[in-house]
Formats: C-alpha cells, sequence, structure tokens
C-alpha cells in the first residue's frame, strides 16, 4: 500500500495547485468547461435522437431493432461527455500534470461505456429468445431471466477485470487464476446444487411443460406453478404445493396432460342377453342420436391434425348372458371443468334412452 500512497502523493504536487488560479490556468479550465458543456449538449441531442429512432423501430414492428437503439442512448451521451472532457485537457493551456491526472479517469469512463452498452444488449438477447419462443411466454420469461441474470453477472466480472488491468495498470493473470482455483472449490462443495442447476437449464431448453401445464412425474399429478433454478413447484389437486427436484425432474417420466389435443372417453354398455334385436338396433341409433342434441354436440366432433374424430357407436361383442355396445367420443378443447360436465349431460342422456327404449343393462356402465 506504501508504493501507491507515494504515487498518489507525487501527482498531487506535480499538480501545483497553488498555481491554478494563474491566467494561463483560467484559460485551461474555461476551455475544459466548455468542452464538458459541448459534449453533454452533444449527448443530449444523440440521446433524443436516438430515442426518436428506436420510438419509429417500436412503432414499425422491430423490437429487437428498437432496443439495440435504445440501449446506445445512455452510453452514448456518457461517451460524448467523455470526448468532450478529454478535448478539454488535452488544451495547450492545459498543464501536462493534469492531463496525466485526468488521463485515467477518462480510460475508466470509456471502459464503462463499453460494458453499458454490452449490459443493455442483454435485453437484446431477452427479446430475440421471446420472439423465437412465441407460443409459450411463460417459460420465455423463466429463459429470459436465466439467461440475462448469467450474460450480466459475466459482464460486471469482465468489466472489472478490463478496469483493473486498463485503469489500474493490475496483472489480473493472478485474479484469473483465484477465480478458477474458486471455481473449482465452488463446484466441488456444491455438486447438489450444480446437478440441480443444470436441470433446469436442460428443462428451460427441451420445455416438456411449462408454467400453468398439468403434468404427472415422480408420482405426482398437479399444476406447474413455477420452474426455479433448483426445483419446479407443482400444486396437486388436494391444494398440497409439492417442490420437486429439476434433476428429478428430468430423469422421470413426464407425462403433459394439458397437451393432449383432445380428451377420449369410451362408455361401454353391457345389454341384458334376452333384450330382442328390434330393440338393441333401435336403442344403438338413439344413442347416436344423442350426440346432436343440443348442448352436447359442440365439442365432440373435433379435427386435429386435418383429422375428423366423430362420436363412434359401436356393437363390439355377444356374450352368453349380454351384449356389449361401446359409446366412444373425443372431447375438445380438454378442459377438466367444462369436460366433467359435458360428460355428466352424456351420461343422463344415455341412460334416458336407454329407458325409453325398455332396454336393461346386464351390469352397471362403465
Amino acid at each position: 500500500m506504501a508504493a501507491p500512497t507515494r504515487e498518489v502523493a507525487s501527482l498531487l504536487e506535480n499538480l501545483q495547485i497553488g498555481s491554478l488560479g494563474s491566467e494561463r490556468d483560467w484559460r485551461a479550465w474555461l476551455v475544459l468547461l466548455l468542452a464538458a458543456v459541448a459534449g453533454l449538449a452533444a449527448g443530449r441531442l444523440a440521446a433524443w435522437a436516438l430515442r426518436r429512432l428506436a420510438a419509429r423501430s417500436a412503432a414499425c414492428g422491430g423490437a429487437g431493432r428498437a432496443q439495440l437503439v435504445e440501449g446506445l442512448v445512455g452510453p452514448v451521451s456518457l461517451a460524448l461527455l467523455t470526448l468532450g472532457l478529454k478535448w478539454g485537457v488535452a488544451s495547450p493551456w492545459m498543464s501536462p500534470s493534469v492531463y496525466d491526472f485526468a488521463l485515467k479517469p477518462l480510460q475508466f469512463l470509456f471502459v464503462i461505456v463499453v460494458y453499458w452498452y454490452a449490459y443493455n444488449l442483454v435485453d437484446v438477447v431477452g427479446v430475440a429468445i421471446r420472439l423465437g419462443r412465441g407460443g409459450d411466454p411463460a417459460l420465455s420469461r423463466q429463459i429470459v431471466a436465466f439467461v440475462s441474470r448469467s450474460l450480466r453477472l459475466l459482464l460486471v466480472v469482465m468489466a472489472t477485470l478490463s478496469v483493473a488491468r486498463s485503469v489500474f495498470d493490475q496483472d489480473i493473470s493472478t485474479w484469473l487464476a483465484g477465480l478458477g482455483i474458486a471455481g473449482l472449490a465452488v463446484s466441488l462443495a456444491a455438486q447438489d446444487s450444480l446437478k440441480q442447476f443444470f436441470g433446469s437449464i436442460a428443462i428451460l431448453l427441451d420445455h416438456s411443460f411449462r408454467i400453468g401445464d398439468e403434468v404427472i412425474s415422480c408420482g405426482y399429478d398437479g399444476t406447474i406453478e413455477d420452474i426455479g433454478f433448483r426445483s419446479t413447484k407443482v400444486r396437486t389437486a388436494a391444494g398440497h404445493l409439492v417442490t420437486i427436484p429439476n434433476a428429478n425432474m428430468v430423469n422421470s417420466p413426464i407425462e403433459n396432460v394439458s397437451r393432449r389435443p383432445a380428451v377420449r372417453r369410451i362408455v361401454t354398455l353391457l345389454v341384458a342377453g334376452q333384450t330382442p334385436w328390434e330393440k338393441l338396433r333401435d336403442v344403438r341409433r338413439a344413442l347416436e342420436g344423442v350426440f346432436d342434441q343440443e348442448g352436447i354436440r359442440g365439442p365432440v366432433r373435433p379435427v386435429i391434425d386435418n383429422v375428423a374424430y366423430p362420436p363412434q357407436v359401436r356393437f363390439e361383442e355377444i356374450q352368453a348372458s349380454n351384449f356389449r355396445l361401446t359409446v366412444t367420443y373425443w372431447y375438445a378443447p380438454p378442459t377438466d371443468p367444462d369436460y366433467a360436465g359435458h360428460a355428466e349431460r352424456v351420461n343422463l342422456q344415455i341412460v334416458a334412452e336407454l329407458r325409453k327404449a325398455g332396454v336393461e343393462l346386464a351390469q352397471p356402465m362403465t
């Protein structure tokens, strides 16, 4: 610490603070003031122009271009101010000692300008991720948050090293070696946490489920409430919140119930074996007509991948004591509350048609 202190004291002596009030020094400070004001004004003007350009790009639908331009506003303003200051301290009336003293802070400001814009560019990466995953906004927010935090942390570390190297003339090789050793020690001490962390990356990239999806995994059936860096939270039908480590989610089969295009329902009717053939034929036609009734026909004729799935009533099997009729239909979209109410209406109509036809079941329908 003694050597840097002596260097600072020597630099202050070379400034010759007592002579700053001379006519020559006053002209130098006047030029510096005018240069600073000019740089500040130029920065304000450039910021105004960049904001207008960003607004125009956003109005034309170029969210990425608008973010690129908007991110320049602060760095460009600071860069023009720094250039003005550098021009002011480089004037012929300014003493060399003042110029040498101001050179390091100006280098520091230029480093800040570069990394400030790089820091703002992280938002552009977020926009690109959201546009690339247009149909999955919930999961996109998770990916954007993870990528943004990681990149910004990396930029802060790089900016610190750049300032130490270019402004303070420090040898950063020992710093890098220390960071490597520290990273190795942390990775060995936190293997389980790192495993969960990389599990979260796999989940975000694989996008096998998103927030709000109903999934069955690791023995739990529930709705995804949150996808964190260490665990995924699932809300079960009983209202319990289950926290599942991401590594377990990655290594286990995941049944995404919400991704099904339709719910297939099969109703099996075992009709008594003594039922006359005419009644059996009539009840089959009546059951087909159930799906043409008001309040039932709407969601039971879905078209999935250009393929129609109409309801089907089939006389499938003849047994010694009964006949088996099978009613199959597909319900879409597969929303559970609406589906349960629709299934109840179908059941009531099936029972009503059987009683109207005077047909008895050999066993309760399934």
